[in-house]
């Protein structure tokens, strides 16, 4: 399963300021870890961003945002967002924002 190398690209360079990024090949994507958690990836066009249960539905009312579904279940406080959805740098931005405050409260592994 191929992805987007372009959206890559772009929250690579989003996350550019984040210390400690490593990218991982995860499902049949690209993940990116920070402190050993993941907290987003691309997958084919959409970014999947991992927002945490708390913040779940609040980001799943945002436009262009869809439930993870991957493994035919939902995945709660993982996020589908379609291309439309991070089309700009602001866009982006604020779609990886509350990812970030997520992964930044769990322990380092």
């Amino acid at each position: 399963m191929a992805f987007d190398e372009r959206l890559a690209d772009r929250v690579r360079r989003a996350l550019a300021d984040q210390r400690g990024v490593v990218e991982k090949k995860m499902f049949g994507g690209i993940a990116f870890m920070l402190r050993g958690n993941m907290c987003c990836g691309v997958l084919r066009d959409d970014l999947v961003v991992r927002v945490g249960p708390a913040a779940h539905e609040v980001e799943l009312k945002r436009p262009h945002a869809r439930v993870m579904d991957f493994t035919h279940k939902p995945m709660k406080g993982y996020l589908y967002v379609g291309p439309k959805g991070v089309a700009g740098t602001a866009a982006l931005r604020s779609r990886l924002k509350p990812a970030l405050a997520f992964v930044a409260t769990l322990p380092r592994k």
